[in-house]
């Protein structure tokens, strides 16, 4: 039996499923104890039993996830308003040695997925839609180049390239956090908090415990600028288009945001930023809980030997690759292990993935200025330009 739930129901068995995530979590000793957030802990349950009805024949579940795409653009939006470019300057040196870092994983990731077709016999191709495309690169950098290799005679690259996409987008979130928790626990790094609330009153309080008064006036004009920018960014993205650029489709919308913002500095005109990040904070909720949601697990479950025992590989090198490689070169402290949290989880999966293993793992340990300063302008923007030059690469000697 096929069943089609339409958005306005998708969206009810989201809530559903964020908020059994949230129970999960608060109950659940272990999931506090790895950082693993709230919508991925209900997607991944709901993505479990979904395979179960449909390997059993009981129902096959279609969900409206439209909605999707635009809490992605909502969230890099409000990235974007976030990204000031003296917050840029002060990034410095560190900006630099992150970005080769991710340069380092994503040549990594490709060499060794190429390496392991050729033991298993597969055209070494293949390993680009194994490597750095779908694990750094994600979703929309895997639909999108995934057709270039099929052009090559790849058969369907997209899909395997998806396919990886999808179990990167579950591992980043899986194992960012206790990696993580790891360096934090095992240096001292930093003391824990009481969970649910933080140096900067994360759980929705001021330093005096009196919660924000809510405004609808700046709410209203922070939302207004985040579709304004999201709608500008389409052209940019077009533009890309035009000139033969392959970016995610967020660019354009981050860009603008990022445009806006440091215009707005630079005349000294006040954004509501406060009420664009809480926006940003709730679509990235929602964001994920619908990709977790929209997980089709039986596309794992029927892949061939050689591409789950490559993923299986990917994930281990991954995490020693920012363990010992991005923890040490970004400094050996506190910040460095929050950036190594964040670093797994666009590695592996999205940038999303890596924001929310931030939010949940600072939650627990206190703020990281450096990695939220880092982690956006490099997962949201240079990830991609370093990404494209290194499919375009490997494509080019492989």
């Amino acid at each position: 039996m096929e069943l089609s739930l339409n958005l306005y129901q998708t969206m009810a068995l989201a809530v559903g499923v964020f908020y059994l995530g949230s129970f999960l979590r608060s109950k659940v000793k272990l999931f506090r104890d790895y950082c693993i957030p709230a919508p991925v802990i209900g997607g991944i349950i709901f993505a479990l039993l979904n395979l179960v009805l449909y390997e059993t024949g009981v129902v096959a579940l279609e969900l409206d996830t439209s909605l999707q795409s635009i809490f992605m653009n909502v969230f890099f939006t409000s990235v974007g308003f976030s990204a000031s470019m003296s917050a840029v300057k002060r990034g410095g040196k560190a900006l630099l040695v992150f970005v080769v870092c991710i340069a380092i994983i994503g040549i990594v990731q490709t060499l060794v997925a190429a390496g392991l077709c050729t033991v298993f016999g597969i055209d070494k191709l293949l390993g680009i839609a194994l490597g750095t495309m779908s694990l750094t690169g994600g979703h929309g950098t895997s639909a999108a180049f995934g057709p270039l290799l099929e052009e090559q005679g790849i058969a369907n690259a997209t899909t395997v390239a998806v396919a990886s996409a999808t179990w990167g987008l579950v591992a980043g979130n899986a194992f960012g956090n206790p990696i993580a928790r790891r360096r934090i626990k095992k240096l001292g790094l930093a003391t824990e908090l009481a969970d649910g609330a933080d140096a900067e009153g994360k759980d929705g309080s001021d330093q005096s415990g009196l919660l924000p008064r809510l405004d609808a006036s700046r709410g209203t004009l922070g939302l207004s600028l985040l579709f304004l920018a999201t709608g500008a960014g389409t052209l940019i993205s077009m533009l890309f288009d035009k000139l033969g650029i392959t970016f995610a489709s967020y660019v354009g919308a981050l860009i603008v945001g990022i445009i806006i913002r440091n215009v707005c500095d630079s005349r000294d005109v006040e954004i509501p930023a406060q009420d664009i990040n809480v926006i940003g904070s709730i679509s990235l909720n929602f964001f994920l809980v619908l990709a977790m949601m929209g997980l089709k697990l039986y596309q794992l479950a029927d892949l061939a030997i050689p591409m789950i025992v490559i993923l299986i590989v990917q994930t281990v090198i991954t995490a020693l690759m920012v363990y010992f490689v991005t923890f040490n070169l970004m400094g050996r402290d506190y910040d460095a292990a929050v950036l190594t949290s964040g670093h797994y989880g666009f590695g592996m999966g999205a940038t999303p993935n890596a924001m929310a293993n931030m939010d949940t793992l600072t939650t627990a340990f206190g703020p990281s200025e450096k990695a939220y300063l880092i982690i956006p302008i490099c997962g949201g923007f240079l990830t991609d330009i370093v990404n494209v030059f290194l499919i375009t690469f490997f494509m080019g000697i492989l």
